[in-house]
């Protein structure tokens, strides 16, 4: 791209609880967006959960009727990916975090998307080489990684690629800045980027206290909360994200450096081969009630 391009349309690929809501958060800043899932279903229950979040906004007076229903009118749904849907200026895809589906896609969305288009990632577990190693344009392409929820959270990182262009770089920092969020710009590509790695390291030495018994998971979060100031545990924290999030980041941080340290621990593994994978289903660290709120720690972590 020799001149920075003006984003003014947005793809989002994947209907999950990121992706919606990365969609919601261009929608409610004025650009057209296009959510696309290949489940019909998936695709309802994100319009749906929206509503419901958007309805609390107007309920708060945070947000107008006017504004909402804008909003919805600026963002539409398919669960087919094809050259209509894929013109737009930006495209993010929010998929699932395994790297042959990633790759696949974005061979399709290089395909379909117009050749100036940007191609980003909001994956958390792979750096943006990674996923764009078979594409033509590897410059157009970089990792615009959100934070959950995205509706709320400020910060957005934007990782650059060995070969990501610096107007690349630019046009997604300025989008970025558009939807009102934070950009954290990281010049070279690292497995974790920069939030998640700190975050990893607190994470890290909260289960190894856990796991060698000095303390409950419960204990340790309180003490996180009480002592350090944190709006919620480590424990906690894993809960909301999804447990299975940091397990396969840290299943590709080990793949990466072949280092046992970088494994997954024990009882993060056995939580995930169990399905007990936080709030999104009903039990993790904690277990939780129909209303997501936590009722109590899981007998079975």
């Amino acid at each position: 791209m020799s001149d920075q391009r003006s984003i003014d349309s947005v793809l989002v690929v994947g209907a999950g609880a990121m992706g919606s809501q990365i969609a919601m958060v261009c929608a409610l800043s004025g650009y057209d967006v296009v959510l696309n899932d290949i489940s019909g279903e998936a695709l309802d229950r994100a319009v749906a959960s929206l509503r419901s979040r958007m309805q609390r906004k107007i309920d708060k007076g945070t947000a107008s009727p006017a504004e909402i229903d804008s909003a919805f009118a600026r963002l539409r749904t398919t669960d087919v990916l094809e050259e209509e849907s894929c013109e737009v200026d930006l495209v993010i895809e929010a998929a699932i975090e395994k790297l042959d589906v990633k790759r696949e896609l974005f061979a399709t969305l290089e395909r379909l998307a117009p050749a100036d288009a940007i191609l980003a990632s909001n994956s958390s577990s792979f750096v943006p080489s990674a996923i764009a190693a078979r594409l033509d344009a590897r410059d157009r392409f970089c990792n615009i990684h959100f934070f959950n929820p995205a509706l709320v959270m400020r910060c957005v990182e934007v990782i650059r690629g060995p070969e990501t262009s610096d107007d690349t770089m630019a046009a997604a920092i300025d989008f970025v800045r558009r939807i009102g969020k934070e950009p954290v710009q990281l010049d070279k590509e690292i497995t974790g980027f920069v939030a998640n790695r700190i975050l990893d390291a607190v994470r890290t030495e909260a289960v190894a206290l856990y796991e060698g018994g000095y303390a409950s998971f419960e204990d340790i979060d309180l003490a996180c909360r009480t002592a350090l100031g944190y709006p919620m545990g480590p424990f906690e924290l894993m809960d909301l994200t999804g447990i299975d999030i940091g397990y396969y980041s840290r299943s590709q941080r080990f793949a990466d450096s072949g280092d046992p340290a970088d494994a997954p621990a024990r009882s993060v593994a056995a939580l995930v081969e169990r399905g007990d994978l936080g709030r999104k289903t009903g039990r993790g660290w904690y277990v939780y009630d129909e209303s997501g709120t936590k009722a109590g720690p899981n007998p079975d972590a």
